[in-house]
């Protein structure tokens, strides 16, 4: 099934989320690879198989091998970091931030796809996980590497669709 007809089956009072989700598939201002790779790696980081399941399906043929696995392993790799760093900052005591993480985290460094995508992935992630640490972290690379406030926009818009999605879709 379809990621489209996934959402189609939506209540009517999760409309607005139909046609967000319409908005999103038709944008072209990203490109495939980061706009379908945003949509995979968002549905692998919510946990719910059927969303993630319609999400891969959707994917198929859009994204390549590679950049297919850099979605799924910036979720993977997001979940862990983004609970471990939002410890890090929430917690009252600042010699933990002090410490090395000691986390494997080697597909951070070599995500076999451009890094600024990988970045932009990890940024959506960790904006579902809500690691305020994570995103700042993600966000200043993605600047540095000259990406402008849309593009980041548009990662955070995609992430808030899709975690709605799963959230509405898991109470029916």
């Amino acid at each position: 099934m379809s990621f489209e007809a996934f959402v189609d089956a939506l209540p009517d009072y999760a409309k607005d989320l139909r046609l967000n989700v319409g908005v999103l598939l038709k944008d072209q201002t990203l490109g495939d690879q980061r706009k379908y790779g945003l949509l995979l790696s968002c549905a692998h980081a919510t946990g719910y198989k059927p969303i993630v399941e319609a999400a891969e399906a959707e994917c198929e043929g859009r994204l390549s091998p590679e950049a297919a696995d850099a979605a799924r392993a910036a979720a993977a790799v997001m979940a862990m970091n983004n609970v471990y760093f939002r410890f890090v900052h929430l917690v009252s005591d600042p010699e933990y931030g002090t410490l090395p993480a000691r986390l494997r985290m080697n597909v951070v460094g070599n995500p076999g796809i451009a890094k600024v995508d990988f970045e932009l992935f990890s940024l959506a992630v960790s904006v579902m996980n809500g690691c305020g640490l994570c995103i700042d972290a993600h966000e200043k690379v993605l600047k540095q590497h000259g990406v402008g406030a849309d593009v980041v926009q548009a990662g955070a818009r995609i992430a808030a669709i899709v975690k709605a999605v799963a959230t509405v879709h898991a109470t029916l």
